[in-house]
C-alpha cells in the first residue's frame, strides 16, 4: 500500500497524471496479444518531454506504439523498450507469452498461423508460421535420484554498485543484502551429499573454501558465517578471472557442476567471458541472474545460453528469492542431452526453422520452436514434428501430428514472435563478430520493418499527421511513473496462484515482518533438514518454548515435533511463498521419514490446533 501511495504522490507532484487505462487481450494457445491505451494529461502551460519507461516480460515483443490528441509527439523505442514521448494519450500494443493451465499440459502442441497476402513473396510475413510448444515432464524417480549428485558453485557480485537499492520503493533492500538473504535460502535448500563453494568478485575475487567442500552441518555453518560478513566492497566488475579459477578446479566424479552467477553490472570483455563458458559447457551448467536495470542482457543471457542453463532478471519490484529458487529447481534436474528436432511434411512443403537449436530442456519451463512453412499444400494436409533427447542415458521421443491448415483470424502474433526470435539470434551473431556483419544487419532491419518488431538498428518514430509542427522552446523533462500500471497489466498474463502471491506481497500490512519470520525459520534449520525444539523456534510461531513442549505427543522426540511444527507452519501460514521454501520443506519431510516414527496423524492434528492451521499429513509430504 505504501508503494502504491508513493506512486500516486509522484503522479500528483509531477502534474502529469494518468487519467484512464483500457486494455484488450486476445489469447491464442500460449500467446496473448495485449493492446493497452493509457491517457495522460499535461496540466502545465508549457510542452513536456515525458520519459515513459514501460517494463516488459523478457519474452515480450513490442509491435506497435502510437499517440493521439497532442500538438506534437516524439517517440523513440530503443532495444530496451524505453519510449520517449510527449502526449496526452499513449497507445501501446505488445505481444508476450501467455502461460495458463489446461488439460494435457505436458503434451506438445502446435499452432499454424496464416501470413499476409500483401507481403513480399517468400518473406516471413507472407508464408504460414508454425509454433511448436514443448513442456516436458520427467519421471519423479529419476528427478529424486539425481538431487544429491551435484556440485554447486555460487558466484556473487560484490562490486560497489551492489550497495545500491533493489528498487526505489519504501523499505527496499540493498542489492547485497537481498543477495545474502538469497544465499541463506540456497544454503539451507541444498541436499545432503552434494558439494558447494561460494565466490565473491569485484576488481578481484575470493572464495569461501580453497575448493568445493561436502555439504554438512559444519561446512554450512562456516559458509553462513561468511555470508553475514559479505559487503559490496570489492570495486569494479571483473568476472573473467574468477571464472577461470573455477574452471581450473577439477570436477568431482558423478557430481555435475552447477554454476550460479549473480551480477548487477556489465563487463568490457563479454565475448571472452562467453567463449570461456562455452569452452567448458561439457563439464557444467551455468545459471545467470541479472540484478537491476544495469545488468548486461548480453552477458546474462549469453552465459546461460553457452552454459546450457537458464537466465533470470530481477528488476523493479521483483524479489530475488523466488527467481533464484526457480533456477535451483532447474539445476537439480538431470541434464537433457542430444536434443534433435525432425520435421515430416508433404512433398510440396518445406520448413525453415527460425529458432536457434535447442540445447536445454527443463521440467517446468516451456520451450517454443518457430518455423516458416514454404510451398503450397492442401488444406487437410498434416505435418509431423519429432523431438528426441536422452535423459540419464534413456532415450525419449515426443511426436506431434498437426494440421497444416493455418489459422486465419489472428493479429499475426505468431509471426511477430517468430520474427523477434530470429532477430535475437541475428543480434547475437552480430555481437559475436560473425563474418558477414553487413548482411546480418541488413537482414535484421528487413525483418524488423516487415514485422513491426524493433531491433538494435531500428526504432519507433512517431509523426503528428495533423499539424506537422514542431514544438518550440525548451521542453520540461518529466518521468512518467508506471508502477501501478505494471501491476495491472501483470494480472493479464500471470496465473491465478501468482496473482494471489502478488496481492499478498503488495497489499500485506506488514510484508517485511512476514519475510523476516520466514528467513528466521529457515535460518534455524539444520543441514540434515530438522529443527531443534527451543525458544527461538517458538518465537517464530508466536509461542513460548513451554507451549510447544507441553503439547508434544509422547511418541515423538523434540526434534521430530519441532520439524513437524515447522512444516505445518510453512504450509499453513506461508503457502504463498512456497517457491522459496519448497526445498527446505522437502528436506524436512525426508528427515522425518528417516526417523521411523510411525503414524503421525495425531501429531499433525495437535500441531494444527497449536498453530491455528488446517494442514493434512498428505500435504506435508510425510
Amino acid at each position: 500500500l505504501d508503494s502504491l501511495m508513493f506512486t500516486f504522490d509522484v503522479f500528483t507532484s509531477l502534474r502529469l497524471p494518468l487519467k484512464s487505462i483500457s486494455v484488450e487481450v486476445l489469447v491464442q494457445d500460449h500467446v496473448a496479444t495485449v493492446s493497452s491505451a493509457l491517457q495522460y494529461v499535461n496540466e502545465e502551460e508549457r510542452p513536456l518531454e515525458a520519459l515513459f519507461v514501460f517494463p516488459l516480460p523478457a519474452d515480450a515483443a513490442v509491435c506497435h506504439f502510437s499517440g493521439s490528441s497532442s500538438p506534437c509527439l516524439l517517440m523513440l523505442l530503443s532495444a530496451t523498450s524505453v519510449p520517449r514521448s510527449e502526449s496526452r494519450r499513449l497507445w501501446q500494443s505488445c505481444i508476450y507469452f501467455y502461460f495458463t493451465s489446461f488439460d494435457n499440459t505436458h503434451q506438445p502442441s502446435a499452432i499454424v498461423e496464416a501470413g499476409v497476402t500483401t507481403a513480399p513473396p517468400g518473406s516471413l510475413m507472407r508464408d504460414p508460421v508454425v509454433m511448436i510448444s514443448l513442456y516436458p515432464e520427467f519421471p519423479e524417480e529419476l528427478m529424486k535420484s539425481l538431487a544429491t549428485q551435484c556440485e554447486f558453485v555460487f558466484v556473487i557480485d560484490r562490486s560497489g554498485s551492489m550497495g545500491g537499492m533493489m528498487n526505489q520503493g519504501k523499505g527496499a533492500q540493498m542489492r547485497i543484502e537481498s543477495a545474502k538473504d538469497t544465499l541463506l535460502l540456497l544454503l539451507k535448500s541444498l541436499p545432503m551429499g552434494c558439494y558447494f563453494n561460494i565466490y565473491g568478485f569485484g576488481s578481484d575475487f575470493e572464495s569461501f573454501f580453497p575448493q568445493s567442500v561436502e555439504y554438512n552441518q559444519d561446512t554450512m555453518d562456516q559458509a553462513l558465517k561468511r555470508v553475514k560478513e559479505m559487503q559490496a566492497d570489492m570495486g569494479g566488475t571483473e568476472i573473467l578471472q574468477p571464472l577461470k579459477h573455477i574452471y581450473s578446479q577439477p570436477c568431482y566424479p558423478d557430481h555435475p557442476r552447477q554454476l550460479f552467477v549473480f551480477t548487477d553490472g556489465e563487463v568490457g570483455d563479454t565475448k571472452e567471458v562467453l567463449d570461456l563458458v562455452k569452452s567448458h559447457a561439457h563439464s557444467h551448467r551455468c545459471f545467470s541472474l541479472g540484478i537491476g536495470e544495469g545488468a548486461s542482457a548480453a552477458l546474462i543471457t549469453g552465459m546461460a545460453r553457452e552454459g546450457s542453463g537458464h537466465a533470470q532478471f530481477i528488476t523493479d519490484t521483483d524479489r530475488m528469492q523466488p527467481k533464484v529458487m526457480q533456477s535451483l529447481r532447474f539445476a537439480l534436474q538431470p541434464a537433457v542431452l542430444n536434443i534433435s528436432v525432425d520435421w515430416t511434411l508433404p512433398d510440396d512443403v518445406t520448413v525453415d526453422t527460425l529458432s536457434p537449436p535447442i540445447n536445454v530442456l527443463f521440467q517446468g519451463q516451456r520451450t517454443l520452436i518457430y518455423a516458416q512453412l514454404k510451398g503450397e499444400s492442401s488444406g487437410g494436409s498434416e505435418g509431423t514434428v519429432t523431438v528426441k533427447y536422452s535423459l540419464k542415458d534413456q532415450p525419449v521421443t515426443n511426436q506431434l501430428h498437426f494440421c497444416l491448415k493455418p489459422t486465419e483470424k489472428t493479429k499475426l502474433s505468431i509471426h511477430r514472435l517468430a520474427a523477434r526470435t530470429l532477430i535475437r539470434s541475428l543480434e547475437q551473431k552480430e555481437r559475436s563478430g560473425a563474418a558477414d556483419v553487413e548482411g546480418i544487419r541488413s537482414r535484421m532491419v528487413e525483418l524488423s520493418v516487415q514485422a513491426g518488431v524493433s531491433c538494435v538498428h531500428t526504432a519507433f518514430i512517431a509523426v503528428n499527421k495533423d499539424s506537422r509542427q514542431t514544438v518550440k522552446g525548451p521542453l520540461l523533462h518529466r518521468r512518467v511513473p508506471i508502477y501501478a500500471i505494471y501491476l495491472i497489466l501483470l494480472l493479464l498474463y500471470i496465473d491465478f496462484y501468482l496473482f494471489l502471491y502478488v496481492c499478498v506481497c503488495v497489499c500485506s500490512a506488514a510484508p517485511e515482518l512476514q519475510k523476516d519470520l520466514l528467513l528466521q525459520l529457515v535460518s534455524l534449520q539444520k543441514a540434515s533438514g530438522c529443527w531443534d525444539l527451543d525458544a527461538t523456534l517458538a518465537d517464530v510461531f508466536g509461542k513460548t518454548e513451554d507451549e510447544l513442549t507441553n503439547q508434544k505427543p509422547a511418541q515423538v522426540d523434540g526434534s521430530v515435533w519441532a520439524t513437524l511444527l515447522a512444516l505445518i507452519w510453512l504450509y499453513g501460514c506461508k503457502i504463498e511463498q512456497q517457491v522459496e521454501w519448497q526445498f527446505v520443506a522437502m528436506k524436512a519431510a525426508s528427515w522425518i521419514g528417516s526417523q521411523k516414527v510411525g503414524d503421525l496423524s495425531q501429531c499433525v492434528c495437535v500441531g494444527n490446533v497449536l498453530l491455528g492451521c488446517q494442514v493434512t499429513k498428505e500435504t506435508l509430504g510425510i
